[in-house]
Order: structure tokens, then C-alpha cells, then sequence
């Protein structure tokens, strides 16, 4: 039952205008510099604070909502008035989130996601207190509850939701965050903002172009000193990378709550986002080759209409394959049958891929060397032979990854070798099969089979099946559909 409209805690006016600091920054240093650090530019300078602050209270006021009924009403007044109406029934997740702000203040940011719009959340209340974002998430998701175990006797009257855990990710497994290299880059993209804050900032700290020129050339003159640099960038590669993989998957929970999935990790940003389980159609299982050795995986939950489903519909960060295959079982269901492979062809043309461009490669620097002598031209003749060496394990690795299988009530397919997936997916999800054949694949006798599924990317790939095999696994998988298509004359 819905009260009076609310407004977002009045300790976001604390919030917002530091929020709206980094925005400010560069406007207001550049009115001190032009000032000279005069009175007049420092009044100047505290006028732009004030008003960010102002702002912040005009959009304070002018925000309310509350549930009326059956549907979730946010209302802006100001000049015009805006309001946004959703339907209670629609709502396919609640994301909640605690950045070090908004916990230093006892506040939390609640986001609702109806699959409506893509990517982005449908609504967000960006300052509510946390006895208030569980009293918005209870109603929001109440309708989906799970049953009472005795259908005749229903729920006590504030009981509370019901919750059972699934898995507590052990901290000894964030040691496996380094494996997926999600998070690798993260010295190189440190290096990288922060040249460019160097730039955006060059004129006003006293910079000019040709100082920037300047450094370049004496950089350029001291190549050592260049390598030495990006030597140290990837040797801190696994320990910034792991460092910010623990900081974001501290204390990783999946537990299952009143007819949802909830997810639960963050250190410095704590996040919660729930996931209808109607709604969960599936899952998928990936791996890179580093984690494939370690025997570990990560999960990703298929849902209908979830937006931006390769953040909120994670399930396990990087965990060994055996629990991700226990803990999918518990939360969503076993897949319960072995892959089949698919044809010898298919692994002809992974080789071909892998080796061919490489052995042209070569081909080139043989012609290169052969018109010119250069020693160039040997270097780029003797890597291309490594890589092509490195290209036949890499493409057989591709082939024994293919797979494809139905156990009666999911089917699975799996491809790829840098990056394998494996997606297990609902028979009732399938709403539709396409074949695609290029010319290559035709020559071959080969196909792609999708399966269209209303839910995650919307569709999952056994690719280079035989032709007669992929229309008898569609067959098998939906026989009603298929049955009219494949009966025969017995005229």
C-alpha cells in the first residue's frame, strides 16, 4: 500500500554539489587563473559553487514519488511537469548500490529495470535512506514471493521476506581475478587518464603545446627510459588488475530471496541487484585459456528483458568450475547431457584460420627478403612461422571447444577458445531458429544454427554444425514446429 509522494533524503544536498565538483573544476580554476586570484575571482568562484548548490536543491524539490496501487509514479514539477509511470508487474530488477558517499551518510542509490530501455534503468531514486530502499524493494518485488510450503496456509503477517543463501565467494578465490583480464589493462588506462587530464588541464597549470612537444622529443631521444616505462606497466599489470577485481567482487553473496535471485559484492561500492527468477531462462559459462588451465569460470545469468545484463546479470565472479556447475544447478537448473561435437570439417577450417594468414605472413617476408636481404624482413619471416606454429594448437583448442546439446529440457552450445562460452538455455525460451551459411560453409557442407531466445543477447550459436545435423537438432528441440517441414511423401 502506497503513502504520501516522497522526496529522496535531504542528506543528498551533501551529495550532489561534490558530485558536481569534477564539472566545476575546470571552470573555476580557470576563472582564479584569469582573475589573477583576485577578491573579485574568488567571489566569482564561490558563486559557481553556489549555484551548483542551488541546483541541487531545485532538483531536491521538485522530486517525489510513490506507489500507487500497482505502479511505481516518479514526478519532476518545476516549469513543466514530468512524470513516469511504471507498472509494478513490469519490473524485472532492483539494483541497489552504496557508493562511499552515500554510505558515509547511511544513504543508498536504488535503480529499477524493466527491460524497457535497453541498457539504461527505467527509474532511479539516487538518495534514500536504507531502511527505505528495503522498504521500496519489499513492495517492489513483493508479487512475485515464493508460495507457502503449505498452499492452505498463508504467509504471517510480517514474517519478512524469505531468504536462502546460495554461495559466499571464498576471499581466497579473488586470487583468481587476475586470470580473466577483465581487469589487465588497468595500469595502462591509469597512464592513459592520466596524460589526459595533462592536456585537458596543460593551459591552465601553465603548459603550453610546445612544452608538450618538448617532453615528447626528449622522450622519443631516450628510448630506454620509454621501455623501461612500459615494462613497469606490465609487470604491475596482475596486481592493479587483481587489486581492482577484489575491490569490486569483496565479499561476492548469491542468495535466493522471496522469488529472486540476489547478487551482493562491491568493498568501496556495495551493490545488490535482484533477479525475478521467472524470469532467469538460462545461463552462460566463460572462460579464457589462462582461467581454463586454472579450471575456473565465471556466470552470467539470461534474462528476459534485462538491461544491461553483463553487469547485473552476473552470478559468479571467477570460481572453480565444479561449484559454478553446482551452484547454476541450485539457482537455475543442471544441464544433464554431454556436448556433441561437431564435424571433422569444421576442424579444417579452424586450422586453416589459424595457420593461413600467418603462412602468407611468411610467404611475404621470404619475397622480402629474397628482392632486398634485409634483416628486417628475417624478423618478420621468422615471427610469422611462430605464430603459425602457435595457431595449430590455438585452432584445434577452437574445434574441441565446439559443442552442442539438448538434455530434454535445456539446450547448450559452446564456442570459442580465447574467450569460450558456453550458454545453457530453456526449451520454453526458444522462440524461433535461423540457419546462416556463407559461401565458405556451403563449400564445406557446413552451417550456423541460432537459436532465437527472447532473453540475454537474443540469440545463441551452434556454428559449422553438418547441414543435416543442425535441422534434426532444431527438430529434436522444437519437433512441432519443425514436423510439417520434414514429413515425407509415402506416395
Amino acid at each position: 500500500m502506497g503513502r504520501a509522494p516522497q522526496r529522496l533524503s535531504p542528506k543528498v544536498l551533501l551529495i550532489d554539489p561534490v558530485r558536481m565538483l569534477p564539472s566545476l573544476l575546470l571552470p573555476l580554476v580557470g576563472v582564479l587563473f584569469v582573475g589573477g586570484f583576485s577578491a573579485r575571482s574568488y567571489a566569482y568562484a564561490a558563486a559557481g559553487v553556489l549555484a551548483a548548490v542551488v541546483f541541487s536543491t531545485i532538483r531536491w524539490v521538485t522530486f517525489t514519488y510513490e506507489i500507487v496501487g500497482d505502479r511505481l509514479e516518479t514526478k519532476r514539477s518545476l516549469i513543466s511537469r514530468s512524470v513516469r509511470t511504471i507498472p509494478l508487474e513490469r519490473i524485472r530488477g532492483v539494483d541497489v548500490s552504496t557508493p562511499p558517499m552515500h554510505r558515509l551518510l547511511g544513504l543508498t542509490i536504488l535503480k529499477i529495470d524493466t527491460g524497457a530501455s535497453g541498457g539504461e534503468e527505467e527509474a532511479k531514486l539516487a538518495g534514500v535512506s536504507l531502511d527505505e530502499a528495503e522498504r521500496l524493494k519489499t513492495l517492489l518485488l513483493r508479487r512475485t514471493a515464493e508460495p507457502a510450503a503449505h498452499p492452505g496456509l498463508p504467509h504471517a503477517a510480517g514474517s519478512g521476506p524469505k531468504e536462502r543463501p546460495i554461495i559466499g565467494v571464498p576471499r581466497r578465490w579473488l586470487l583468481y581475478g587476475p586470470l580473466s583480464g577483465a581487469y589487465l589493462l588497468t595500469p595502462f588506462a591509469f597512464a592513459g587518464g592520466a596524460i589526459g587530464l595533462a592536456f585537458q588541464w596543460g593551459d591552465d597549470l601553465g603548459l603550453s603545446q610546445d612544452d608538450a612537444l618538448t617532453a615528447g622529443e626528449w622522450l622519443w631521444g631516450h628510448p630506454y627510459l620509454l621501455l623501461g616505462v612500459a615494462v613497469l606497466l606490465v609487470l604491475a599489470m596482475p596486481f592493479a588488475g587483481g587489486l581492482m577485481y577484489a575491490v569490486f567482487n569483496w565479499n561476492f553473496v548469491l542468495k535466493r530471496r522471496d522469488g529472486y535471485l540476489v547478487a551482493e559484492r562491491g568493498l568501496i561500492n556495495r551493490r545488490s541487484v535482484s533477479l525475478e527468477s521467472k524470469r532467469v531462462r538460462g545461463y552462460e559459462i566463460v572462460d579464457g585459456l589462462a582461467e581454463r588451465w586454472a579450471g575456473v569460470v565465471r556466470v552470467w545469468a539470461i534474462v528476459t528483458g534485462l538491461g544491461d545484463s553483463e553487469t547485473r546479470g552476473q552470478l559468479l565472479p571467477d570460481v572453480p568450475r565444479h561449484v559454478a556447475f553446482q551452484v547454476t544447478g541450485d539457482a537455475i537448473g543442471p544441464y544433464r547431457s554431454d556436448l556433441r561435437p561437431h564435424p571433422p570439417v569444421a576442424r579444417r577450417r579452424r586450422l586453416f584460420r589459424a595457420v593461413f594468414p600467418w603462412l602468407l605472413v611468411a610467404l611475404a617476408g621470404v619475397a622480402g627478403l629474397w628482392a632486398t636481404g634485409s634483416v628486417a624482413w628475417w624478423v618478420l619471416l621468422v615471427l610469422a612461422l611462430l605464430m603459425a606454429g602457435v595457431g595449430v594448437p590455438l585452432g584445434l583448442d577452437r574445434y574441441a571447444s565446439l559443442g552442442h546439446g539438448y538434455d530434454g529440457r535445456r539446450l547448450a552450445v559452446r564456442s570459442g577458445s580465447l574467450r569460450r562460452s558456453q550458454a545453457v538455455v530453456e526449451r520454453r525460451a526458444v522462440v524461433g531458429w535461423r540457419l546462416r551459411q556463407t559461401w565458405f560453409q556451403r563449400q564445406a557442407g557446413v552451417l550456423t544454427l541460432i537459436a532465437g531466445v527472447g532473453a540475454g543477447k537474443g540469440g545463441y550459436s551452434a556454428i559449422d554444425v553438418a547441414e543435416a545435423q543442425g535441422v534434426d537438432f532444431a527438430a529434436e528441440v522444437t519437433p512441432e514446429w519443425l514436423a510439417p517441414f520434414l514429413e515425407r511423401d509415402g506416395s
